[in-house]
């Protein structure tokens, strides 16, 4: 397959033939185009750090507000990880909007984008956050809880890496992005 790729790539570039060194070089700038060997771990990191952004500031929100109101732990976190879908989709969207699609198109494709990555990010954060000792009880003006949820980030972030580099290989999650971005 990526052989094909490889004939019909160069075939269309007026007619030229050209060495396996620009190849690649054809290859990292038509990164979007998600076949299993062309997904850097550069790309997979540039989706999850994405990814990240937005979880974190639903996920800092959600505690803070939390927090502030004085709410237990499960309603505190099922606060910030429901900020931290739209927080997450509100960025994909953001950009695809940019480029012109509609509202419902957007949605779609920061569904498809980001779901799966989301879900793994939240998962590993809140879950590192439940199991550091009184993390979650320790309040807002505590050292302990902002340095648990930075080492929860960590860990999501490190977790989450390869699961978008398998995604964007299969011409999912951040990959469908990618088409609206060129």
């Amino acid at each position: 397959m990526q052989q094909e790729h490889h004939q019909h790539s160069h075939e269309s570039d007026s007619g030229h033939q050209h060495g396996h060194a620009t190849h690649q070089g054809h290859e990292d700038h038509e990164g979007h185009q998600a076949h299993a060997g062309g997904v850097s771990w550069g790309m997979a990191a540039s989706a999850t750090l994405h990814c990240l952004t937005g979880c974190a500031i639903g996920e800092v929100l959600g505690m803070v507000i939390g927090t502030a109101l004085g709410w237990g732990s499960l309603a505190t976190i099922a606060l910030a990880v429901a900020l931290a879908f739209v927080f997450g989709y509100a960025l994909t969207m953001r950009g695809v909007l940019k480029a012109g699609v509609g509202f419902r198109q957007a949605l779609k494709v920061a569904l498809a984008a980001d779901t799966v990555s989301i879900i793994v990010m939240e998962v590993i954060d809140n879950g590192v956050m439940l199991v550091v000792p009184g993390a979650m009880e320790a309040g807002l003006a505590s050292v302990l809880f902002w340095g648990a949820l930075a080492f929860a980030f960590a860990v999501a972030f490190v977790v989450t890496v390869p699961v978008n580099k398998w995604l964007i290989g299969r011409g999912r999650g951040h990959a469908v992005v990618h088409a609206y971005h060129h």
